[in-house]
């Protein structure tokens, strides 16, 4: 199928899992009206690994949590707009993006309800530099994005576009590794999924009419929804040949979420059992910088 299509597939299929996510205990909306200091596991681990990277005089919020005082923030792909909120209550000026509208009402009214000033943007990645029409100290991309975009190359240079001279991007995402594997027996580590690229037009499809937050008891009204994978070259190269340098590659044994049914939960997060945990990186975190 072309990529519209694909695009247009998941707007539909995000904008029924927006009204099923806003009342679940995963997203727990009320809990961040109600508790002014949340920032969230995800955007506390996120700006622990992009402190290196940032002004100095940020590196160290005294809680643990760098702050991002002064910058302008773009998150894209914000979905519910829990984690732009993390990010403006440390201090950023946040816009997000993202391509439901039924998410960005969601957005909308939890950031007036938090009392937070936030600006939402309607469109899809690979056209957000035009729709947000301006540039950023820093653009944040984490966790369960890359898989729903089929060019990297175009997403590439948009970030690029959205991006100040020495401005920095950060993206943490499922590793292409764990992404490769059979994710409905925990009693095997088997490659049920591609590694590279599909060839223009192909993609993986799925309607299983139900979601991440609730399993089958919560069906999405269009459930159908196409994803792309990426290999780590791809994802790297993408970022190198719109211009931009690379500052840190990481490689995790941690994850905000059991992308394989042997994952167990620690702490926040969830993480294999050995052996397969020291064998298989389950997530990836990459800092670039726009040269000034």
């Amino acid at each position: 199928m072309a990529p519209e299509e694909g695009y247009a597939l998941n707007r539909d299929n995000w904008d029924g899992r927006a009204q099923v996510h806003a009342a679940s205990a995963h997203y727990d909306l009320e809990g961040w009206v109600a508790d002014p200091g949340r920032v969230g596991a995800v955007v506390r681990r996120d700006l622990q690994i992009l402190a290196p990277h940032l002004p100095e005089a940020l590196r160290d919020g005294g809680d643990g949590i760098p702050r991002l005082d002064g910058l302008d923030v773009c998150h894209l792909q914000c979905h519910l707009g829990t984690d732009t909120l993390g990010l403006a209550r440390r201090g950023a000026r946040c816009t997000g993006v993202d391509l439901s509208p039924a998410s960005l009402r969601v957005a909308r009214d939890l950031a007036e309800r938090a009392g937070a000033d936030i600006r939402y943007v309607e469109a899809n990645v690979m056209d957000a530099a035009g729709a947000v029409g301006a540039t950023f100290d820093h653009v944040h991309t984490s966790i369960g994005t890359l898989c729903w975009l089929q060019d990297l190359a175009t997403w590439g240079a948009q970030v690029a576009a959205l991006l100040r001279p020495g401005g920095t991007v950060l993206l943490r995402d499922s590793h292409p590794m764990i992404n490769v594997m059979g994710d409905t027996d925990a009693s095997t580590m088997t490659p049920a999924y591609t590694y590279f690229p599909l060839p223009q037009g192909e993609g993986f499809t799925y309607a299983d009419g139900s979601t991440y937050t609730d399993g089958d008891s919560a069906p999405i009204s269009q459930p159908r929804n196409v994803e792309w994978p990426h290999p780590v070259g791809e994802i790297l190269g993408a970022l190198l040949g719109a211009g931009l340098t690379l500052e840190h590659v990481g490689e995790h044994q941690d994850l905000p979420w059991p992308a394989h049914p042997a994952m167990t939960p620690e702490g926040e997060d969830w993480v294999l059992p050995e052996p397969w945990r020291s064998q298989v990186p389950v997530a990836l975190s990459v800092v670039a910088r726009r040269p000034a």
